[in-house]
This record gives structure tokens, C-alpha cells and sequence, in this order.
């Protein structure tokens, strides 16, 4: 669901909103290279103390290929949300397309139980003003 030109979803008390932004400056159209940078923020709404441990991304482009990413943390952290914390960071992507989507997970555990379990990031569009229009000619 969009939240301020953003998406929003919350797993467990883990709420997570997402923001992107097309990097006109960084991206070269002409050689079929399209840079976004994404802000997110994720929010612990909840009253277990819970640490980010792993990300899984699904970075998919306009002709629908879908590449998969994993990695520890993010922006190599292993952030640690209490109750009412909040943790933000920025990233990026390319795509060799004009358009595309992401969504993903980030996996996580309650501090004090060991109990692992995934919050989803919702699925937001990555728009430039160079994808095509959609009209039928």
C-alpha cells in the first residue's frame, strides 16, 4: 500500500516503508543503464526488543527478469530495534531497463528468544521518465 509516494508494510510489529528515487544524473538511457536510489525505514511498533540479521531482495526489471540478492544485514549493519526504535538507510540499484520492481525480505530474530522469522518489504516500483508510455499505436 502506497504511504506518502511510498509503500508500507508491516510484518510482526515490524513496520517497513519504502521510498524510491530516480538518479537522472547517474544514468546513461542511451546505453541501457537506469540507477534509482531507494530510502528505507523500518520500525519496530511492537514490544520485543528485534535484530536484523540477513536482506533478500527480488530486483526485477521491465522485461521481467528477476535477479535475486542476498546478503547480511544492510548497508553492512545488523541493526538492533527495540520497542518504538526505528532504523533508516539509503541503497541503490541499476537496471539495464526503464523500469522495473523490488521487493523483498529482511530476516530477522527476537533479541531475547532466538525466534527467527521474515519481515516482508513491500513490492515498489522503480519509474524513470524514459519507460514507455504503454499506448498502443
Amino acid at each position: 500500500m502506497a504511504k506518502n509516494d511510498g509503500y508500507c508494510a508491516t510484518t510482526r510489529d515490524i513496520r517497513v516503508s519504502v521510498r524510491a528515487f530516480y538518479l537522472a544524473d547517474q544514468s546513461e538511457p542511451e546505453r541501457g543503464q537506469f540507477v534509482w536510489a531507494y530510502r528505507v525505514e523500518i520500525e519496530n511498533i511492537g514490544r520485543e526488543t528485534v535484530k536484523l540479521l540477513r536482506r533478500t531482495w527480488h530486483i526485477t526489471d521491465g522485461l521481467g527478469r528477476t535477479q535475486t540478492v542476498h546478503g547480511a544485514g544492510v548497508i553492512g549493519e545488523q541493526p538492533l530495534l527495540e520497542p518504538g526504535g526505528r532504523f533508516e538507510y539509503t541503497s541503490g540499484t541499476p537496471l539495464p531497463t526503464a523500469s522495473g520492481f523490488m521487493q523483498g525480505a529482511y530476516h530477522m530474530v527476537v533479541a531475547d528468544s532466538g525466534e527467527a522469522f521474515d519481515v516482508a518489504i513491500p513490492a515498489f516500483s522503480l519509474d524513470s521518465p524514459h519507460q514507455p508510455s504503454g499506448r498502443v499505436h
